[in-house]
């Protein structure tokens, strides 16, 4: 198996992918100076634009939040992928054959991923114009009967494979998808004879990724002479992996990150009337249970970590049909709840409806209703339990305690624990002391260890409720938005900025000059003198990754700040010119100082007795007044071209 990716390929993809173009498929860019572009924010809610990328550099930053990072960055925090899907996803954007450490060798399957994903987008397209085709009279029909319009079939992609062996697939061999391809893709099976269309004759959804690529199908049942299941899933494939997906959420993550919260329904349809009803945060598995895979796809939308305050923590909710096997999804879920350091809820329709039906009936807000009326997951069990007990009787107020007091010793934090020790006292009418000692037994019975819920304050450095280190505070951040707003710290800004940016254009000679300039801001005489320290590397690819990794941790935001932040010039030529200039205004400023300070030394001297020391500054004063027509000079060349 292919181990991580070697760090040449890494450093060799992160240089050939266009950042912008990249991120233009999320934020609408703008030009904001030579080699700038800005737009809004997507990680933050704003008006005014304050996201800036600029290309050459390959970076991003918003100077609103304080999001920073790289193409990959980026891919990871928009799409929630790994550092790895990022990298590949990207290598196989440009045909770029990875390498991989401790492995076997190159691995070429992200490239296999881009055929498979392009085959099912091939087909998903040939699917959809199949739906306006008289053949698919009947999976029309169903969606009318269920609320749905020509237009939201359009926007979850829904479309009708035709009840044809081999339609599909020769469609996508017309369109150059060998038949090994379209066997790996799901999109066809092998027969005893010959292969055959896997959905024929059915009403299919796109099942896509976060990223919005189209991985599989999820298939309706509609004519009475097709023996298959209800519903028909792609088969496990390279790309397809049902105990990883969720329908819908390509187009609920945004919602989910930006809201905190989750709805879990049951099905295909009930996802559409979810969305269309306005909870727009609800997606559903994909013929296979809620599990352990599926959380992990989740938590970083949801910020959903252990150490995370209860404030910034979201909402599961996981919606139910009160039938048996909607009851035997319900306890599956809470075998599950543990995992989430979130709250996890439940919302029963009234009348035993799915949020489908729920919409066709009593219209859309009566789903947005079903959301908010939403109970805790642990009062949803802990009920359910005590109804399959008579509770009128005392033997039924024994046992029903009995069957009840495990899911109470399971609550992680102590405190709701307690808070539902008393309310499963007042729902069997009996002492709380007794619940209290049945909670207790059964806690020790299971040895539960597990850590408290409760985001408690600790100090610092000392274990936290789960046994985790408390991390010690942030230490204090350097930013523009931190420096004086004074016409002298703005210059001293520019200067350093022009340095970081187009360290070519200012010269090394320069910026040797710039070494030994005062700031008003010792911030910025921080970044300067990573700057002087990584003189021999100017104009490498990795330049600003130097320039990170000498300054102090607290120092590093600004580093990236002052690199994105647009320069005002127009042309090349204009930025070159710019550049040159206001590290000359810096020195120049820096020697006029040194001149008034040397000629102040100078009156003071005694002529008589310091006659040495006199001489010595003014050698000092016609060197500087040499510097000085030097840069004037070399101004007035480089203006002239």
């Amino acid at each position: 198996m292919a181990g991580r990716i070697a760090r040449n390929d890494i450093d060799e993809v992160r240089s050939r992918v266009n950042i912008a173009d990249v991120v233009g498929d999320h934020v609408t860019l703008k030009s904001a100076g030579v080699g700038s572009l800005k737009g809004l924010c997507p990680f933050h809610d704003e008006r005014s634009p304050s996201f800036h990328v600029r290309p050459q550099v390959g970076r991003y930053h918003c100077f609103g939040c304080g999001e920073d990072g790289d193409v990959f960055e980026f891919i990871i925090k928009m799409d929630h992928t790994t550092f790895q899907e990022a990298v590949e996803r990207m290598a196989a954007k440009i045909g770029f054959t990875l390498h991989y450490e401790e492995g076997d060798g190159p691995r070429t399957d992200y490239n296999q991923r881009a055929r498979l994903i392009a085959a099912n987008e091939a087909a998903l397209e040939f699917y959809q114009s199949q739906l306006t085709s008289a053949a698919a009279e009947p999976a029309r029909r169903f969606l009318g009967e269920r609320g749905f319009d020509p237009a939201a079939a359009q926007h979850f992609g829904v479309g009708f494979a035709p009840q044809s062996y081999d339609a599909t697939r020769e469609h996508l061999r017309s369109r150059g998808f060998s038949m090994d391809e379209i066997l790996a893709a799901g999109l066809a099976g092998q027969g005893d004879r010959s292969p055959y269309d896997r959905f024929r004759g059915r009403l299919v959804w796109p099942i896509r990724d976060v990223t919005g690529a189209t991985i599989g199908f999820g298939a309706r049942r509609l004519l009475d002479d097709d023996k298959g299941p209800k519903y028909l899933n792609t088969p496990e494939t390279p790309i397809y992996h049902k105990s990883q997906v969720l329908y819908g959420l390509d187009l609920a993550r945004k919602d989910i990150a930006k809201g905190k919260q989750v709805v879990i329904v049951e099905g295909y349809t009930d996802v559409m009337a979810c969305h269309l009803a306005g909870v727009t945060t609800a997606v559903a598995t994909c013929g296979t249970s809620f599990g352990v895979d599926h959380i992990k796809v989740l938590r970083p939308m949801l910020g959903d970590s252990a150490n995370a305050h209860l404030s910034q923590l979201g909402d599961i909710v996981f919606t139910f049909d009160p039938d048996e096997a909607g009851q035997r999804a319900a306890a599956r879920a809470f075998a599950e709840e543990s995992r989430f350091a979130s709250q996890t809820y439940v919302a029963v329709a009234p009348g035993g409806l799915d949020p489908c039906d729920l919409r066709l009936a009593r219209g859309d807000a009566a789903v947005e209703r079903l959301i908010e009326s939403k109970r805790p997951m642990f009062e949803f069990i802990i009920r359910r339990r005590l109804a399959a007990h008579d509770i009128e009787t005392a033997e039924g107020r024994v046992s029903g305690l009995r069957d009840a007091a495990p899911v109470v010793a399971g609550i992680r934090d102590r405190t709701l624990a307690s808070a539902y020790v008393r309310e499963t006292a007042k729902w069997l009418g009996v002492d709380i002391p007794e619940v209290r000692r049945a909670v207790d037994a059964a806690r020790q019975r299971s040895g539960a260890t597990q850590p408290d819920r409760t985001h408690s304050s600790v100090p610092v450095g000392q274990a936290g409720p789960g046994g985790e280190l408390v991390a010690p505070p942030e230490e204090p951040v350097a930013g523009i938005r931190l420096l004086p707003n004074d016409p002298i710290t703005r210059m001293e800004r520019d200067a350093v900025m022009a340095m970081v940016q187009q360290p070519v254009h200012v010269g090394v000679p320069l910026l040797g000059l710039a070494a030994g300039a005062t700031f008003s801001a010792p911030m910025l005489s921080v970044v300067r003198d990573a700057v002087v320290a990584n003189l021999d590397s100017i104009g490498a690819a990795n330049w600003l990754d130097r320039l990170l990794q000498d300054v102090p941790a607290p120092f590093r935001g600004l580093v990236q700040e002052l690199a994105l932040a647009p320069i005002p010039a127009r042309t090349d030529e204009d930025l070159a010119l710019y550049a040159r200039s206001i590290v000359v205004a810096l020195v120049e400023r820096d020697l006029l100082a040194r001149k008034a300070s040397l000629l102040g030394q100078l009156q003071r001297a005694d002529p008589y007795e310091q006659a040495d020391r006199r001489s010595e500054i003014q050698r000092q004063l016609v060197d500087i007044d040499a510097q000085r027509m030097r840069l004037r000079a070399d101004a007035e060349a480089a203006a002239q071209g």
